[in-house]
């Protein structure tokens, strides 16, 4: 991915979405562009036109934090959005320095992998940062099942978006695939010479026009922890909660365990799933 590209996107697209009322700005004149002008953004931030224009076009490499985080405030930038721009800068910086950061680790921990099975309340998996799922406990194959079944290699993106299944395994489908591009987006902030990244996200924006219109929109957030709802195939409807947890003993792996509440309609069908086979 050019990163060039993907900052002027960025700052293009988050100064789209803010109007002079936002900020207290008085507009004269016809505009001909959404949301700010450059020079209000450059103005709001204490920097030249000049400077911003050239932040704008794609160059971050020599952009101090104190330049970044006034962009930032003058953009209304969430924390999110902030982490995405601080890491769109250090790879601006890795690109003038000839610095290519290494692909996500494919492997996982043994150690990892016995305490995911240990989880047996717990239905987990872990994901690198292409979304790939490199191991699964019981639990977790039963309830991603429809994942498991459909791909050689689980992958949470292709799933989402090319299998047909997931629209109705999802009971919030819309919510998950927002999530799913955010998340994707964000790693290619982090890491945009990451290939096997960059052939994933063209995979999806030929194959799904759904996740073509949101990459273009260049939001990202971050989610840690949420509640979801599936239409499973063999217990019915599930309401979950799960977390995120980083490998801290393997950098770019992230484990992920979904659990039900205790004493819920949700906890008996989990524990009705526990106890079925696992194809």
């Amino acid at each position: 991915m050019d990163t060039r590209v993907e900052v002027r996107d960025f700052l293009t697209s988050r100064r789209a979405k803010i109007t002079p009322d936002d900020v207290g700005l008085v507009s004269y004149g016809t505009r001909q562009v959404l949301g700010l002008r450059r020079e209000e953004v450059a103005t709001l931030a204490g920097i030249s036109i000049d400077y911003y224009n050239r932040m704008e076009r794609g160059n971050l490499a020599g952009v101090s934090d104190d330049i970044l985080a006034a962009v930032a405030r003058a953009l209304r930038l969430d924390p999110a959005e902030r982490a995405h721009l601080a890491d769109l800068a250090r790879a601006s910086r890795d690109h003038a320095a000839g610095r290519r950061p290494g692909p996500s680790r494919q492997t996982v921990p043994p150690s990892i992998e016995w305490m995911i099975d240990a989880m047996t309340g717990a239905a987990a998996f872990v994901a690198n940062n292409r979304q790939d799922v490199l191991a699964a406990n019981r639990l977790g194959r039963a309830l991603f099942a429809p994942m498991f079944e459909s791909a050689a290699r689980a992958n949470m993106a292709r799933f989402t978006y090319l299998d047909p299944a997931a629209r109705n395994f999802f009971a919030d489908w819309d919510r998950i695939a927002k999530e799913c591009v955010a998340a994707l987006r964000a790693q290619a902030g982090r890491n945009p010479f990451d290939r096997d990244l960059h052939d994933l996200v063209g995979e999806l924006s030929a194959e799904s026009a759904d996740f073509a219109a949101l990459w273009a929109i260049h939001d990202v957030r971050h989610h840690f922890a949420a509640e979801k709802a599936f239409h499973h195939p063999r217990v019915g409807r599930l309401v979950l909660r799960y977390d995120r947890l980083a490998v801290t003993a393997a950098p770019g792996l992230e484990i992920f365990a979904y659990m039900a509440e205790p004493g819920s309609p949700s906890a008996a069908a989990i524990d009705i799933l526990a106890g079925q086979p696992v194809a």
